[in-house]
């Protein structure tokens, strides 16, 4: 069992950056893969990034590659979303997800786990 909770959203000029953490608590944590997927209004969650339980493999979503960068701490139970060049199109609920297995996916119904999701609002 694994309980998350994000930080770090706000608001942000367009261009600017945001680094989003998501604390995990329980004992399997290392073991878990983790993924971001964010949700504008009246749009579907959509997949951003995901790790592996030990963060040698790492998937991006074509909308936010090379400009945000996923990565984890298992000493600190945490895993972070660092967003770089971001666009009003950014501006979404982020949310932060575990799996049940080491590897990561891209699909949202492969997480059983899900944080209360933190607000990012990039304005123009």
């Amino acid at each position: 069992q694994v309980q998350l909770v994000e930080s770090g959203g706000g608001l942000v000029q367009a261009g600017g950056s945001l680094s989003l953490s998501c604390a995990a608590s329980g004992r399997t944590f290392s073991q878990t893969a983790m993924g971001w997927f964010r949700q504008a209004p009246g749009k579907e969650r959509e997949f951003l990034a995901s790790i592996s339980w030990a963060g040698g493999t790492t998937y991006y979503a074509d909308s936010v590659k090379g400009r945000f960068t996923i990565s984890r701490d298992n000493a600190k139970n945490t895993v972070y979303l660092q967003m770089n060049s971001l666009k009003p199109e950014d501006t979404a609920v982020y949310y932060c997800a575990g799996r049940e297995w080491k590897m990561p996916s891209t699909l949202s119904t492969q997480y059983a786990y899900w944080g209360q999701g933190t607000q990012v609002t990039v304005s123009s």
